[in-house]
């Protein structure tokens, strides 16, 4: 079978999970959300598992993750695409940003980042472009400072310091880009990086995620605009959130599958309950009594507090 990127299919959402840990209520959500969203569109729908990070990656979680999506409904087109197994991919995309001029290497800790002074109004965490034009023997000298293990960073050098994409849910948002890490020191390449490659060799044209990522699109979009990549049209779903509207995690009680079930809750008075925060029908316990039920403007409500 041809692999997504020998293939692209035409027109594919998709939900691409990080093994960190299982997914809980808001995670699963999201999920439904992508899912009903392509489907209702003719869209494919893709799955990716977001394991570039190896070190935070645990072992069996990206296996029970993919049970859970399927036990609530989810079904996929194609074979899942694995991030830890596409470095050639980024490697490719970083080279044809380095032949243009537009890649330096970064040599900073994170307390550096964060102790640096940098221009007024200046986000948190925004990179304060600190080794963006060091001399070559600057350079040199750097990279034998580097500890055991250790490649400089590499950054892209962009050209605006900000970028308007348009959001479903949320209409235009306004973001920063700065020099934002293709891979980071320890030779890992970067999600920013990561998820442009993989959304368009997925023939992904639908982002849907949760809304703790908008910060970020604009980045992704420039990225792919350098890359000559077609931006995807962006959904970014409210959170799920406990009762003091912090967003939902596992110190909140049995918000996984597998802790409901420990608590006598089935998978699928589980659906119920996601079915019913996105305005399904009463008592439906199906996520196929979602399609033509979720729009983006039905995403407009705010947070899912789960009590």
């Amino acid at each position: 079978m041809d692999s997504p990127a020998s293939n692209p299919p035409r027109g594919a959402g998709r939900y691409a999970p990080s093994p960190s840990g299982d997914l809980h209520l808001g995670n699963l959500r999201t999920a439904v959300v992508a899912w009903v969203l392509a489907r209702d569109s003719g869209r494919a729908f893709r799955m990716r598992v977001d394991d570039l990070d190896t070190a935070r990656a645990r072992p069996g979680v990206a296996e029970r993750q993919l049970e859970d999506l399927a036990s609530i409904g989810i079904d996929w087109d194609g074979e899942i695409m694995w991030e830890s197994e596409r470095a050639e991919a980024y490697a490719a995309a970083a080279g044809r940003l380095t032949d243009s001029g537009l890649v330096y290497e970064c040599y900073c800790s994170r307390r550096e980042i964060a102790e640096a002074p940098r221009a007024p109004h200046s986000p948190p965490g925004a990179y304060p472009g600190t080794c963006r034009n060091l001399t070559e023997a600057e350079r040199a000298a750097r990279r034998e400072a580097l500890g055991p293990g250790r490649v400089p960073a590499l950054r892209l050098r962009a050209g605006l310091p900000e970028l308007t994409v348009d959001d479903l849910v949320h209409g235009p948002y306004t973001g920063v880009v700065d020099d934002v890490v293709l891979r980071r020191g320890d030779g890992v390449w970067a999600y920013n990086l990561a998820v442009v490659v993989d959304d368009s060799d997925q023939g992904v044209d639908q982002v849907v995620r949760g809304e703790d990522l908008l910060p970020s699109t604009p980045r992704q979009a420039y990225l792919a605009d350098l890359l000559g990549l077609r931006r995807p049209e962006y959904v970014h779903v409210p959170l799920a959130v406990n009762a003091a509207g912090e967003r939902l995690a596992k110190r909140d009680g049995a918000v996984t599958l597998a802790d409901l079930a420990l608590e006598g809750t089935t998978t699928r008075a589980a659906v119920a309950r996601i079915v019913a925060s996105l305005g399904g029908p009463p008592g439906a316990d199906s996520i196929d009594a979602l399609r033509g039920v979720v729009s983006p403007a039905s995403l407009r409500s705010g947070p899912w507090v789960v009590a």
